[in-house]
């Protein structure tokens, strides 16, 4: 018995020895694993808990400015007072709201703001106001979502829907135009919250009490401004903010910020690059909860490059001021409701460089003009017989025509047409060669020279016959002067024209590109065409800017050129030079000729050129519904006819319907005064 009690003893302290090495063996796996984790990966631990996050930010700077080729300021930058706010890294929008009801005390926004606040953010405050919107949520909902059987977003979602106009009709307007601001804004970036029509009272208040409005602060923004007002506004382009969600992926590549200001139209987008300068690179470090620790300039500010423009603003307000009075005068007449607009380019025909470019647009029910300069190349029109000057040249070229050709101008009985075709009123204007086909503008003879190029066979009254396919032999020698196809000016707005696309069995119809009655040309096309010719044949790229300047000033004074564009040979007609000469003589003709059709208003002018009428058919649901058919008035011309400074086109669309009413020919009137204020 006694033995059996020693033998559990020792089973005892067997057992106890044994519990005792397995306890001190974990102890010291335990202590050498603290040890471990303390002396080799302590440093590594206390770096986690202290890791902070760099986080590069750009600072928008002011763009550059837009000059006329004089010096004259165009663009320049305003400056604003401004509230901005710059948030932390995931801001709650408990605070958010908060923030903006105290922001809300110092300064109103904008009726325009508070307007346009959707309906969605005030949703979204209610839901902050009020418990999360519990209220809106049942206890089935609620044991759903514990059983992850419904989504946080479906729930939120579910709230949102349940909140009625009532609900959110409390909400100050004011708070929730100040907290959509505030919600929209990127981490660590000066987001505007108010830059427009901030008062004196509203920026010292905000600046007094900036220890209460974390992240809010006081600056100076800026907005373009346009010291000539209107005249050439459309085509200076305008910026707007915030990203389009269609070019975030390029703008993201240049460190755009989504709330970033960019050149949304014409000049400012064509030149954004430019325009926009380097912003300034701010490091700023933050704690790994995303508090703010520091901040570092890592690359200063330089404002944007200038850009000098080839526009003479004092000419561009002169021309669009003659545009706006002959509007006014010609709808005064019957038969002109179709009239809404004008078009005038003018251009160096030697340079390319653009002097004018100007387009005006009237609303009669308000009788207010819009600027609509940049119609001049997104617009395109019949340009009646100003490409006559082209058609003479073309059957040269295809050896149809030779210099001093006579043909007789007669209606053209075509068998299937209803009324014989005919030059202007319907008579016969007898046999005449080339220069007095030009001068009197004869349509048969341009008719006769298409039949020709178009391998045709007439016979009046039995026979008429053409191939409709030869129409791309014009075509091609119209598009050596710049008609039918881009000019190059550069803007992803502009327009070929259009292509007119006929019944080959209608094939008479085929003949009137001969006499701009098929394809549609642009009013800066037309210019390019005529200054084509005035310069011997050599077409030159239209150019819009004329350099591109440092924005700081060297040490004499001057801002430093950083690019040039010089003139641009775009192609060389493929034709003789006795050829171009004639025409340009014939074009002579039609403002000094004794039978000239310009020649009652520009005879006393040392101008040169073309008038036009076109036929079209006009639309309007207002007023015409079932269409008109309207005339276009147009005139090309370049002066002085000796040695050509300046080459004009003007187009005025829908002039007039039924017979002329103006009593004289406003395309060829509008040209007068143009040349005329450019001699002035």
């Amino acid at each position: 018995m006694e033995r059996r009690k020693r033998r559990q003893s020792r089973k005892m302290l067997l057992r106890a020895n044994l519990l005792f090495v397995v306890v001190f063996f974990l102890f010291s796996i335990l202590i050498l694993r603290l040890g471990y984790v303390q002396m080799v990966e302590g440093k590594s631990y206390i770096n986690k808990i202290k890791r902070t996050d760099d986080n590069i930010v750009y600072h928008p700077v002011p763009r550059g400015e837009i000059f006329d080729r004089n010096g004259n300021l165009l663009v320049n930058n305003k400056p604003l007072k401004a509230i901005t706010y710059t948030p932390p890294k995931n801001p709650q929008p408990k605070d958010l709201l908060n923030l903006a009801e105290k922001l809300s005390g110092y300064i109103q926004m904008n009726e325009d703001d508070i307007n346009k606040v959707p309906e969605w953010v005030k949703k979204e405050i209610w839901i902050i106001q009020n418990n999360d919107g519990n209220e809106k949520i049942t206890k089935e909902e609620e044991e759903l979502v514990r059983k992850k059987e419904l989504s946080d977003r479906d729930l939120y979602q579910l709230i949102l829907e349940r909140i009625t106009e009532e609900d959110i009709d409390p909400i100050n307007g004011n708070v929730a135009a100040i907290y959509q601001q505030l919600r929209s804004a990127i981490a660590f970036t000066p987001t505007i919250i108010k830059n427009e029509g901030v008062t004196e009272v509203e920026f010292a208040s905000v600046s007094e009490n900036l220890e209460n409005l974390p992240g809010v602060s006081i600056t100076t923004d800026w907005q373009r401004d346009y010291p000539f007002g209107q005249v050439f506004r459309s085509v200076l382009g305008r910026t707007k903010e915030g990203l389009p969600t269609e070019k975030l992926d390029y703008f993201a590549t240049k460190d755009y910020a989504l709330n970033d200001r960019y050149g949304a139209s014409y000049l400012e987008e064509l030149y954004e690059d430019v325009l926009s300068g380097v912003k300034i690179q701010e490091k700023v470090i933050t704690d790994n909860r995303g508090n703010f620790v520091s901040s570092e300039i890592i690359s200063e500010e330089e404002r944007g490059r200038d850009l000098i423009l080839t526009i003479d603003i004092e000419f561009q307000e002169k021309v669009e001021q003659i545009i706006q009075e002959e509007l006014l005068r010609a709808i005064k007449h019957p038969r002109t409701d179709t009239l809404d607009r004008m078009f005038v380019v003018a251009m160096d025909p030697k340079t390319g460089e653009i002097l004018a470019l100007a387009g005006k647009r009237y609303n009669r029910e308000t009788q207010s003009f819009e600027e609509f300069s940049h119609g001049t190349f997104t617009q395109a029109f019949e340009a009646g017989s100003t490409v006559k000057g082209a058609t003479v040249l073309t059957g040269y070229q295809t050896g149809v025509l030779k210099p001093g050709d006579q043909k007789e101008d007669k209606p053209m009985d075509i068998p299937g047409l209803k009324e014989p075709k005919s030059s202007y009123g319907g008579n016969a204007l007898g046999v005449m060669d080339d220069l007095k086909a030009i001068e009197r503008s004869s349509n048969v003879y341009m008719w006769l020279i298409a039949l020709d190029i178009m391998d045709g066979y007439f016979v009046p009254g039995s026979r008429f016959s053409l191939n409709p396919e030869k129409i791309e032999t014009i075509r091609y020698y119209f598009g050596q002067f710049g008609l039918g196809t881009k000019t190059g000016i550069g803007f992803k707005e502009e327009i070929e024209g259009l292509k007119a696309k006929k019944d080959p069995g209608e094939q008479a119809a085929f003949l009137d590109i001969a006499i701009g009655q098929f394809d549609t040309y642009t009013p800066l096309q037309l210019a390019s065409y005529v200054a084509t010719i005035a310069n011997d044949g050599n077409r030159m790229k239209p150019i819009l800017v004329k350099e591109i300047r440092e924005a700081d000033l060297d040490k004499d004074g001057e801002s430093p050129v950083i690019q040039e564009f010089h003139p641009t040979l775009l192609n060389r007609l493929d034709m003789k030079q006795e050829w171009i000469e004639r025409v340009q003589q014939g074009f002579w003709q039609v403002t000094h000729g004794s039978q000239g059709t310009a020649r009652r208003y520009l005879a006393s002018l040392p101008v040169a050129g073309k008038t036009g009428t076109a036929e079209s058919r006009y639309v309007d649901d207002n007023r015409f519904k079932n269409g008109v058919d309207t005339s276009h008035s147009l005139f090309v011309g370049y002066a002085p006819f000796d040695n050509p400074e300046v080459a004009i086109s003007v187009t005025v669309p829908h002039a007039f319907y039924g017979s002329q009413p103006y009593g004289y020919t406003i395309g060829a009137h509008v040209a007068q005064r143009v040349f005329s204020a450019y001699f002035e």
